[in-house]
C-alpha cells in the first residue's frame, strides 16, 4: 500500500546532490521524518519505514555529515527517541541525544534541531531545557523556500511550549 503525504512532500526535489540520491528510495523522507506526528499517524506500521529511514540517514552521514547543516543527524536523533526501544524497535535515548547534539553543533540556531532537541528534553522531563531550546527554535531565521514548513514547525513549537507551561502548573 502506498501512503501519500501531500502536505509533507513540497520541496523534496530541491535537495542538493548526495541527499537527493540518498532519499530517492523513500518518498518525501526529509519532510516526513522532520514532522513529529509521523509515528502517531502510522503507528507501529511505521517501524519498517523508520528502519529504512535510519539506514538512509546513516548512509547520507557516511557520504557527507555536514550536508543540509547536519539535518541527517537531527532526523536520525528524532528517530531514535520517537521509535520504540528494544524489543520492538531501535529507539535509544542515549543515541538520540548524541545525534541531536551533533545536529545542533552544525546548526545551533536552526528551527528543526532546536525544536527536536526541545521535544526530546520535554519528553524526558527537562522542562527548563525544553523551554530554552523551543524559544531558540522560535527565534530561528526563516528558511529560503520553506515558509510553509516553518509556519507548521512554529505551530508545533508553540503547542509544545503550551504543554511545558501546563506541566509546570
Amino acid at each position: 500500500a502506498t501512503i501519500q503525504f501531500p502536505t509533507l512532500t513540497s520541496g523534496i526535489g530541491n535537495l542538493p546532490g548526495t541527499y537527493a540520491a540518498t532519499f530517492a528510495n523513500i518518498p518525501a523522507l526529509g519532510e516526513l521524518l522532520l514532522g513529529t506526528q509521523w509515528a502517531l499517524l502510522l503507528g507501529l506500521g511505521a517501524l519498517g519505514l523508520a528502519k529504512n529511514a535510519k539506514k538512509s540517514f546513516e548512509d547520507a552521514l557516511a557520504i557527507d555529515p555536514k550536508a543540509l547543516d547536519g539535518s541527517a543527524y537531527t532526523s536520525l536523533g528524532s528517530l531514535y527517541y520517537q521509535v520504540p526501544g528494544w524489543p520492538i524497535g531501535f529507539g535509544d535515548d542515549k543515541m538520540a541525544l548524541e545525534m541531536l547534539n551533533k545536529g545542533l553543533a552544525l546548526n545551533p540556531n536552526g528551527i528543526d534541531p532546536n525544536y527536536f532537541y526541545g521535544d526530546f528534553l520535554f519528553r524526558n522531563g527537562d522542562l527548563n531545557g525544553a523551554e530554552n531550546a523551543l524559544k531558540k527554535a522560535l527565534a530561528a531565521a526563516p528558511r529560503d523556500g520553506r515558509a510553509l514548513a516553518d509556519e507548521g514547525r512554529r505551530k508545533e513549537i508553540n503547542e509544545l511550549l503550551s504543554k511545558v507551561a501546563k506541566k509546570r502548573k
